[in-house]
């Protein structure tokens, strides 16, 4: 528990400290003069975040065994209408926001939370059938077809990975045989590859952005390039808090997508490397929880949580450090950004219900 909330908290207060300054020159820009509105916006999201991870850590973690399926609906109908171009909000060729005036929505945040809660709620049902593949894909399958259909509408190629993979890491964890596996990564595979090369944009990011980003230093690969120069700028110990040059227009996103490029300018290698210990302590931390949960389901849900989280966390880092392409997805607790941040708190939040809930469970069968 101590070290799921002292990593959250660490990342969450990196988050906040370098949102401010890597987003003070853009906001500036952007909202008469306000070098502080990004900084602003966040502080509040945290402490809504942390409010709800308050809340559910005090909720016992099988509320999700109900709660999941009528969060998943809603997340899905909230999703469609994201994906409506007369309704959506639409940037970097994803339409995947509701503007609502002072706030912007996005519901695929939530159908991370509610999809791992479904599928660790069928799988829990389903646990001494696991090997009977035809009784496992009802309903799950459909379910996870259509969220997924819901994300490639949204054209958000990075988010919908995610959630399919959360979902693969679960079966996983769940046990099921490795030749179904295979077959479902195949075919996880070459829907990735297909909607890559079906889109013009997806096969520039690709192919010129991420294979060969000096062919196109002024275009496609201007963003990899400029994040790089960032990181090789800051040296091991950095330029200085507050002192990016990449942030003065020269590094797209520098306060969300690849705020860890500014990281690694002013903090340096140390700061960078502090940054994933971090996170390499949370993901730990998740993982402990979710071997010593009390009961299958609340495994399940622990490694879900965790296992979206990580996986968020590896493929945002890869796409910034250009070991991985360039998808739009936000660093967690990191990247400025409500919905994301408001989410991966309450993520936080259920992780620490298992944990309570095991810990209740230990001390009653100790006493008993």
């Amino acid at each position: 528990m101590i070290l799921l909330g002292g990593s959250a908290g660490f990342l969450t207060i990196v988050g906040l400290v370098m949102v401010l300054s890597a987003g003070s020159v853009s906001a500036a820009q952007g909202y008469d003069g306000n070098s502080f509105w990004y900084f602003q916006r966040q502080v509040v999201y945290a402490l809504v975040g942390l409010g709800v991870a308050i809340g559910l850590a005090r909720t016992p973690p099988t509320i999700w065994k109900t709660l999941s399926l009528p969060l998943l609906v809603v997340t899905s109908l909230l999703m469609l209408v994201a994906a409506h171009p007369a309704s959506g909000t639409s940037l970097y060729g994803a339409s995947r926001w509701i503007d609502l005036g002072p706030v912007t929505l996005q519901p695929s945040e939530f159908a991370k939370l509610a999809l791992v809660g479904f599928t660790a709620t069928i799988l829990a049902k389903k646990w001494v059938k696991l090997d009977d593949i035809g009784h496992l894909l009802i309903p799950l399958g459909p379910v996870v077809a259509i969220v997924t259909m819901l994300g490639v509408a949204q054209r958000d190629l990075g988010t919908t990975v995610i959630l399919c993979g959360s979902v693969f890491l679960l079966l996983f964890v769940a046990g099921v045989r490795l030749r179904y596996l295979t077959v479902v990564g195949i075919l996880g595979l070459v829907g990735a590859i297909y909607m890559i090369v079906g889109e013009a944009y997806r096969r520039t990011r690709f192919f010129d952005a991420w294979l060969d980003p000096w062919a196109s230093a002024d275009t496609s690969g201007y963003q990899l390039i400029q994040g790089l120069i960032a990181f090789g700028s800051g040296g091991w110990l950095g330029t200085g808090l507050g002192t990016s040059r990449a942030k003065w227009d020269f590094l797209p996103n520098a306060h969300s997508d690849f705020i860890f490029a500014v990281i690694g300018e002013e903090l340096g290698m140390v700061g960078a490397l502090v940054v994933l210990v971090a996170f390499g302590v949370l993901i730990w931390a998740g993982i402990r929880i979710a071997v010593h949960a009390s009961g299958t389901f609340e495994r399940l849900l622990a490694a879900g949580v965790i296992g979206w989280v990580g996986l968020q966390a590896v493929i945002n880092l890869g796409a910034v450090t250009g070991l991985l392409p360039i998808t739009g997805v936000p660093l967690p607790l990191v990247s400025f950004g409500g919905t994301a941040l408001v989410v991966t708190l309450a993520g936080v939040g259920v992780l620490a219900s298992v944990a309570r809930a095991s810990g209740r469970a230990g001390a009653q069968k100790a006493s008993s």
